[in-house]
């Protein structure tokens, strides 16, 4: 009796309790911050869901911020309270925001911390990921790392980046003669592939070969990205135990085939040392100085490369992807790229011819003059960036931000978005044509180098440094960014005179009654509907891009 007259008292109080508590989360907590409608019981998450239900539920999630952004009136920053599935999630919108978050201060000498939720992406990137560790475990990994990735020894590589685009020629030719229907995913993400394991580990990964001749590490690592985009686009998909164990397999594989790779690599380095010989791939330089290798090195050198394989892959192929369908729908822009290179390498396109310029003692001088290609490169990058940055300080760390309109928030407790996608395209920096693609807003600002992206003189250029930051800002900018705009820079002097892309499906060119394409009022084709990024890991076109491709007249096949 005395029991059920106490929990009599006391349910009532403590429902109250628990009332109040949630209510101060949900419409106190934040009050001042730009947000939708919160919900008592669900914050954010029915409205959220709202706006993803307003188009196809497959576009990237970036592309939903934007929305929101947009419906908010275009905030600085806002909040999404999913509480209680995740942290309450601020997105950032503004470069100037932005760069408060990625860059170094007194109390942050290497910025906020990364966000927690890159765990997710363990079994991918392994525990000791550069892109997951903090402090001074960073710092050090950087460091040990960043020879591998100089710019002036990333040109040495250039034989090496050149034989592998050989190969992607080969098979574009190939669905040329054909003109069948094709994914542009596949031989790109083949061909990066196929770079990134020649410049990191020194190895072949016959990824271009078809997959009955490539290595299991390729096949491995493939499968294992499948599964994560799997998930991403079917979140029970995560909660099936099958899908848990084979992903723990997976990873325990490529465990076991790099750390083979890292002790086999190690014992030829003394060898090599001994004879006088030189390796100059990046696992070689970061393991050269070292006397012995222990099973801690090991494991943090494996996890590297897992990420440079996963970041250094998928980068490059994404920014490929969407250079040539971006060309293929803007002629002006294709014809300034076409004239560009024909003044440099002369006005035979073919690729023979490029790659021996290129391989000659004036290659660096022809990759600088390519500026109107690589404002392609800069301006892909910044429609397409393949992700943003998440961060994240604990209650009590007091991190505030400055806001462009002024006053200030207090971010902590909260995770941190730097969302490339809407920084990118915001009209209060890039104008009404902020959703264009213009590589003429970049011409005379065209370096997209590390020393560039670390910039803090906002006002040195029309467009402020920090609005365009697909590598990131600051000291946790990418250490893979020169490799990604070499390698870019290589493959459209090699293909963009040689090929005519044609888009296929979603995004397709519109053609008037005589057959010709529909020019719109910017310049470029107008499409039957737009082609748009999904969720995959990264930021990927949501068809795999598919194209048909046809050998511009005069071209000759490479094959026989």
């Amino acid at each position: 009796m005395f029991l059920r007259m106490v929990l009599l008292a006391v349910l009532p109080l403590l429902g109250f309790y628990l009332y109040e508590k949630a209510r101060h989360s949900r419409f106190q907590q934040f009050a001042a911050w730009p947000q939708l409608k919160p919900s008592l019981v669900w914050g954010h998450l029915k409205a959220f869901n709202k706006f993803i239900a307003t188009a196809d539920p497959s576009r990237h999630i970036d592309i939903v911020l934007q929305e929101i952004r947009r419906h908010l009136g275009n905030p600085p920053l806002f909040l999404l309270d999913l509480r209680p599935i995740q942290r309450p999630l601020v997105i950032v919108c503004s470069h100037e925001v932005a760069e408060q978050v990625s860059k170094s201060t007194k109390e942050l000498p290497y910025s906020v911390p990364k966000s927690p939720t890159i765990k997710a992406l363990e079994p991918l990137l392994g525990p000791n990921s550069i892109l997951s560790a903090h402090g001074e475990q960073w710092r050090s990994l950087r460091k040990r790392f960043n020879p591998g990735f100089a710019p002036q020894h990333l040109m040495s590589l250039m034989p090496c980046i050149l034989d592998k685009a050989w190969r992607f020629l080969e098979n574009l030719d190939r669905h040329a003669l054909d003109r069948n229907e094709f994914s542009l995913d596949e031989p790109c993400v083949n061909l990066t592939f196929d770079i990134i394991g020649a410049v990191t580990m020194d190895e072949d990964f016959c990824a271009q070969l078809g997959q009955d001749k490539q290595t299991e590490l390729v096949r491995r690592f493939r499968e294992l990205t499948l599964n994560f985009r799997t998930v991403t686009s079917n979140q029970w998909f995560t909660l099936n135990p099958r899908t848990i164990i084979h992903r723990w397999w997976l990873s325990r594989r490529i465990d076991t085939i790099l750390s083979d790779h890292i002790r086999a690599k190690f014992a030829e380095l003394k060898a090599q040392s001994a004879a006088g010989a030189k390796s100059r791939s990046v696992l070689s330089l970061s393991l050269q100085n070292l006397d012995r290798l222990d099973n801690r090195i090991v494991a943090q050198t494996r996890d590297q490369l897992k990420s440079f394989l996963f970041a250094g892959h998928d980068t490059t192929s994404i920014l490929l992807q969407w250079a040539f369908y971006e060309l293929s729908r803007t002629p002006r822009a294709l014809a300034a790229t076409r004239a560009e290179l024909d003044d440099i390498f002369g006005a035979d396109s073919s690729p023979a011819v490029v790659r021996d310029m290129l391989l000659s003692s004036q290659r660096e001088g022809l990759v600088r003059r390519m500026s109107y290609t690589s404002a392609v490169i800069k301006e892909t990058l910044r429609l397409y960036p393949p992700s943003g940055s998440a961060r994240h300080l604990p209650y009590g760390s007091g991190f505030t931000v400055a806001l462009p309109g002024g006053g200030s928030l207090c971010l902590d407790g909260t995770v941190i978005y730097n969302c490339s996608t809407v920084i990118q395209r915001d009209e209060g920096v890039y104008g009404p044509t902020a959703a264009e693609f213009r590589p003429e807003r970049w011409l005379g600002d065209t370096d997209t180098s590390m020393q560039t992206n670390v910039d803090a003189k906002e006002d040195a250029g029309r467009i402020p440094a920090s609005a365009w930051r697909p590598f990131e800002r600051g000291p946790r900018n990418c250490i893979g960014q020169e490799l990604a705009n070499l390698e870019a820079r290589v493959i459209l002097a090699c293909t963009v005179r040689r090929y005519d892309f044609e888009k296929v499906g979603l995004g397709a060119i519109t053609h008037d009654s005589t057959g010709l394409p529909v020019v719109a009022s910017n310049g470029q084709y107008e499409v039957e509907n737009e082609v748009f990024n999904t969720m995959q890991v990264t930021a990927k076109p949501v068809d795999g891009m598919k194209v048909k491709v046809r050998l511009v007249p005069g071209a000759a096949p490479l094959l026989a």
